[in-house]
């Protein structure tokens, strides 16, 4: 009755995916125009990609740096040359490959999710609206951009995965699990993904089952990875310079905290990894899993219930490897600092998605009532969703194009009137990623695997404003991915709009060590009302009205 009332299966999916590119609409009718995600998006992937694709070094070989970053960045910080995404940015402009870049995950996480729970999890037609519904829902959550099928196309992995291990491995599946390591990225999804399909494997192998064909495919797969991810795998087998990542420490939160970090992170989750799951979905697994307590449906449902068991499982790990508890173990073995194993909640979106598809067909199966429940709340979701866009969640901050300026930032160059090359700048009150992006060489920068000796360098600059402030100063020296010009005044803070009444009154740079590191000009979101005492002297002042930001320029004396 279902089916007919909402039309054929072939007609869901047309319409699931017309509202996929109705999502997508903004990004292709605004352009530059667009707000898009700021944090690791806008001030990092975004910039690197155009700095890599301008640097010569694309292809350059393991040993090579990116001159316009940090006198000399390594290649390797940056994203391999099999991965689809660095040539969608070295080909299209910028807004057009992000634009392409989320059409393409979207669209094959929809795939992924649909195939996923019609062949493997809800077989039967009448489910079809709940297997259509759950795969444009989870199309459409907010992911990391640059993650692009790290954790969007676990679905599609897991199905072909799970035909292999069920003797009906095609052509398809393998070609499905050759693409994916080229479009995804081992460290920030698929090292997990594969780790918990070989868990799998293994219980199948204790309980007798000697699938060799699927052990193989698992192997294939992690093989890909670590063939397309070969810089990753050079950078952490032969480099043995000391990087910043050997000075993150994560392992400082309290019980208490870590324990509230659990809640917190199973209900609303993670920012890399968000899945909008606190509201309608947690209310369709809270009501489940009552039908299943009260109907004693354990043995039936038991997938169900493992994976809610899974997902605050997760959870909990997320949260426990913070723990300062791990300080002894994180001391004498220091892999546990520089390789995030938290990032096992990035299963999360997977079994939070085929969760609620389990749970929706629970109360399909309770009364006739109850299916339009599951109908309200599948629309509820994916209009939840649709909040959640892009264009509606940043519309406060700024568009791309007032973001980078590249308007403003050209009549910088215009005045400075010297090379780019033959000077290097930082920024004060704004991601250093701006500059970059314009082509300036800078001092500065947002990257988690640079040189420890340039750290410990830059580090002089702002030594004495560090030593004011114990939050910037634990940020700097027990993480150091931003590589910034803190402030005690500003604090974590890097995007003053020019609209802003801040000022910096009792700065206190070494402008000897700025200048060691080749810098002659600072780019300052703020007035520096100190700046004589600081040996800087202001040039001029840049505002323009594409632009977010008014430039202070000044100029190391």
């Amino acid at each position: 009755m279902f089916l007919r009332f909402f039309g054929s299966e072939k007609k869901l999916i047309i319409f699931a995916i017309i509202t996929i590119c109705i999502y997508l609409l903004p990004l292709y009718l605004l352009g530059g125009d667009a707000h898009i995600r700021v944090h690791d998006n806008l001030d990092s992937n975004i910039a690197w990609y155009k700095v890599l694709s301008e640097s010569g070094q694309l292809l350059g070989p393991t040993t090579a740096t990116i001159s316009q970053v940090i006198n000399g960045l390594p290649r390797n910080a940056y994203g391999p040359e099999y991965s689809l995404i660095v040539w969608l940015y070295s080909v299209f402009p910028t807004m057009i490959a992000y634009a392409l870049s989320q059409s393409i995950t979207r669209i094959f996480a929809f795939i992924g999710m649909y195939l996923l729970l019609k062949d493997h999890f809800l077989v039967q037609k009448k489910y079809v609206v709940i297997n259509v519904g759950v795969a444009l829902a989870f199309a459409l959550t907010p992911f990391w951009p640059s993650g692009m099928l790290s954790t969007l196309g676990m679905p599609l992995a897991l199905w072909a995965f799970l035909h292999i291990r069920n003797g009906k491995g095609k052509w398809t599946h393998y070609l499905v699990l050759t693409l994916l390591p080229l479009y995804s990225s081992f460290v920030l999804g698929f090292f997990f993904f594969l780790f918990a399909i070989g868990v799998f494997w293994l219980v199948d192998f204790i309980k007798g089952r000697r699938n060799y064909h699927f052990l193989l495919s698992i192997v294939y797969m992690t093989f890909l990875f670590l063939v397309v991810e070969y810089r990753l795998v050079y950078s952490f087998l032969f480099d043995d310079e000391p990087n910043s990542r050997d000075e993150y420490f994560h392992a400082r939160l309290s019980l208490w905290r870590v324990i509230r970090l659990t809640f917190k992170n199973f209900v609303l989750g993670h920012t890399h990894v968000m899945t909008v799951h606190g509201l309608f979905i947690l209310a369709v697994t809270l009501l489940s899993l009552y039908i299943v307590i009260i109907k004693k449906l354990w043995k039936q449902e038991q997938v169900f219930v493992f994976l809610l068991i899974l997902n605050f499982l997760l959870s909990t790990w997320y949260a426990f490897w913070f723990y300062k508890g791990w300080l002894p173990l994180t001391e004498r073995f220091h892999f546990m600092d520089t390789f995030n194993f938290a990032r096992f909640h990035f299963l999360r979106p997977l079994i939070i998605y085929v969760g609620f598809a389990l749970g929706l067909k629970i109360m399909w199966e309770y009364g006739q009532r109850s299916r339009y429940y599951s109908l309200f709340f599948i629309a509820a979701q994916i209009v939840l969703l649709f909040c959640f866009n892009d264009e509606i969640i940043h519309r406060n901050k700024p568009s791309v194009n007032e973001f980078y300026s590249v308007e403003l930032f050209e009549d910088i160059k215009d005045h400075i009137e010297l090379p780019v090359e033959e000077y290097r700048v930082a920024s004060i009150g704004i991601h250093p990623a701006i500059a970059q992006y314009n082509g300036f060489y800078t001092l500065d920068t947002y990257n988690n695997f640079y040189p420890l000796t340039y750290k410990y360098e830059f580090r002089k600059i702002i030594e004495k404003e560090l030593a004011k402030n114990k939050k910037i100063r634990t940020y700097f020296d027990e993480w150091g991915g931003r590589c910034y010009i803190f402030t005690d005044e500003l604090g974590k803070h890097y995007m003053f709009k020019k609209n802003t009444k801040k000022t910096l009154k009792n700065l206190e740079l070494n402008i000897e060590a700025f200048k060691d590191l080749g810098g002659h000009y600072l780019f300052s979101a703020v007035l520096i009302e100190n700046a004589k005492e600081n040996q800087l002297e202001l040039e001029r002042v840049f505002e323009a009205d594409t632009s977010a930001w008014k430039i202070y320029l000044y100029k190391a004396l």
